[in-house]
């Protein structure tokens, strides 16, 4: 995993290959290889780490939502944060994202948590940390993914303007402390987890602010209507 030879979209190479030098980075490749190595399970599947990367380019980048990490259950997590692949149940913080978008925007609920066609429209769906171990929450946290996020977010802060970023819950506002207020909109408010959504995630009308944002910059809002998938 460097920066020659990693897998990912050219836009995002060229803003991140330095990163793939770093030291973090190398011990990262090295835990990882020892978690393979161990026989155990890793969420998602290599070739997914950088969804969220590979499908919403720096340029079409329009909305950052920043999640934790990964989902630790079997064929949940595909590299997008709070997505589900198709045909998996949906998780309930999704659920409650879905609820809030149907109260906000007065449109339908889907029948599945995958969320590719918002990241295809410039969504981009990050987690703060890329991997997981099956059925093991929280457990590559503090390996080195933290870093390269900061610095993916950064990227954005840096060289785009208009971008909206959703921050729920204090992991999230705590990422994305040192973003431009004046270049960006930050939209901060609760967790949708069942355990928060009710202390104000729900009525915070983030994907209406979202997109009358983007509007007034110029920018073609989200259709955050999903698509139905048989």
């Amino acid at each position: 995993m460097t920066g020659d030879t990693v897998k990912l979209e050219e836009s995002w190479k060229a803003a991140l290959g330095g990163e793939f030098e770093k030291g973090y980075m190398k011990a990262l490749k090295a835990f990882l290889k020892s978690e393979y190595a161990a026989g155990k399970t890793v969420f998602p599947a290599g070739s997914e780490y950088f969804s969220a990367l590979d499908l919403t380019p720096v340029e079409k980048t329009k909305v950052v939502v920043i999640g934790q990490d990964p989902y630790h259950g079997p064929g949940q997590a595909h590299g997008l944060s709070f997505s589900v692949k198709p045909g998996i149940k949906v998780p309930p913080s999704l659920v409650n994202i879905f609820k809030e978008q149907a109260e906000d925007l007065g449109i339908s609920q889907p029948n599945s948590g995958f969320l590719v066609p918002w990241a295809e429209q410039g969504v981009l769906m990050l987690n703060a940390v890329l991997t997981v171990q099956a059925h093991n929450a929280g457990s590559h946290q503090g390996k080195g993914w933290e870093s390269f996020t900061d610095a993916i977010v950064d990227v954005l802060n840096r060289e785009r303007e208009g971008l909206v970023f959703m921050l729920w819950g204090s992991y999230a506002q705590k990422k994305g402390a040192k973003i431009d207020r004046n270049k960006h909109l930050v939209l901060a408010g609760p967790h949708p987890s069942p355990l928060s959504a009710y202390r104000g995630f729900f009525g915070c009308r983030h994907f209406s602010k979202a997109n009358e944002y983007l509007a007034a910059n110029g920018q073609t809002p989200i259709t955050w209507q999903l698509p139905p998938l048989s």
